[in-house]
């Protein structure tokens, strides 16, 4: 019985068979395609340079949360950056990292978000940092934005970090922080630049042990700042305070880049204290990491970072404010030996150098990120 009826039904699933097939021919035929089969994209890589105006440069720092791990942190920083942002594009995000999480997971998280967003993705730079200041957060967001329209008509001020250190460690180290502030001051009146003017202020500390008081005295004297403060490395075995700062230019300078050395402050052939940036374009670079530590990698990590400030538009010898994050001193002696082979020694940049935790390769020696003219 059963055999009968199967024997029955055969010619009706024969016949809904090639009808199906018919309907197919016929959708190709009228030019529809089949569904594809889905894939999974690759994150987009962050670009190695973007060109700006610095006119209209603006500057953000995302507030700390402790919910969640690294990456619900990540994705909740840049949504608190996208609302700050009111609409500006951003351009550039600095991620400082602490704990144990996988810093690589940042640029997977940032590539994703920008692109579920239908944005552009930012340079990025991601370095570990012995702590931030918050109980359970593991990362500080900051951000560089294009407002929709100027902001900066005189350009802009890019201040030297100035480093304040102890020979022994300390728990407190509020009178090296103000003493750090107080020289960031000094520079500040070189340039007739008032502290209301300050847009951004980063400060690299050996502790945290008196966040509150230090968060206060920087909120004080930079009151419309985005504000940073980040403990460089864990148990560092002396007291250190590293502030560096961007300004709004108080008048046009004379020249495009125009480097100033307020006196009260050390004068160095290897840095300016202030830079001034006053141009129509510039570009900002991501992080360029270097690999190893012979003499080759730290040239051939400068060489990649040259082109690739180049193919955006500008030139290295043009810098206005380079930062290295090395992870020993033998690496900051390196990169100051050979750095001038690619920087104009005649104009040094603005600079800030110091050791940090970590990178987001366990081959790397030193990043470095610099901001440019053609």
């Amino acid at each position: 019985m059963r055999y009968r009826r199967f024997l029955l039904i055969l010619p009706l699933v024969f016949t809904l068979c090639l009808e199906s097939l018919e309907a197919q021919k016929k959708k190709k035929k009228h030019g529809e395609e089949e569904e594809a089969t889905q894939t999974l994209e690759l994150p987009k890589d962050p670009p190695q340079a973007v060109a700006v105006e610095p006119q209209r440069l603006g500057f953000l720092t995302a507030p700390l949360t402790s919910k969640g791990l690294l990456s619900q942190q990540v994705r909740d920083g840049l949504k608190s950056l996208r609302k700050l942002a009111h609409g500006a594009a951003i351009v550039k995000i600095r991620a400082f990292v602490a704990g144990t999480g996988d810093l690589r997971r940042v640029q997977a998280i940032v590539s994703d978000q920008f692109t579920d967003w239908k944005q552009p993705l930012p340079a990025l730079t991601t370095i570990q940092v012995g702590g931030v200041p918050q109980e359970g957060a593991q990362v500080l967001l900051e951000a560089t934005i294009v407002e929709k329209k100027a902001v900066n008509p005189n350009g802009l001020a890019f201040f030297s970090g100035q480093q304040v250190a102890s020979k022994e460690a300390l728990e407190k180290i509020g009178p090296l922080f103000l003493q750090s502030l107080e020289q960031l001051r000094t520079a500040q009146r070189g340039v007739n630049i008032e502290g209301a003017d300050i847009l951004r202020a980063t400060c690299f500390v050996s502790t945290l042990g008196d966040y509150g008081d230090l968060r206060r005295s920087l909120a004080q004297q930079f009151p419309n700042a985005a504000l940073a403060i980040v403990q460089t490395l864990r148990g560092l075995s002396q007291g250190l305070v590293e502030c560096e700062a961007v300004g709004r230019a108080s008048s046009a300078p004379a020249a495009p880049l125009q480097a100033v050395n307020p006196p009260g402050l050390a004068s160095s052939p290897n840095y300016s204290q202030v830079m001034l940036m006053n141009a129509p374009k510039a570009v900002i670079s991501g992080m360029q990491l270097a690999f190893n530590s012979q003499d080759g990698d730290v040239r051939l990590a400068f060489d990649r970072l040259r082109k690739a400030v180049e193919q955006t538009g500008g030139a290295l010898a043009n810098t206005a404010m380079t930062n290295y994050y090395p992870l020993t001193q033998s690496m900051i002696e390196k990169i100051r030996q050979i750095r001038f082979d690619f920087l104009d020694k005649n104009r040094p940049p603005a600079s800030t150098m110091l050791p940090f935790e970590g990178l987001p390769s366990q081959d790397a020696s030193f990043a470095m990120e610099v901001i440019a003219l053609p």
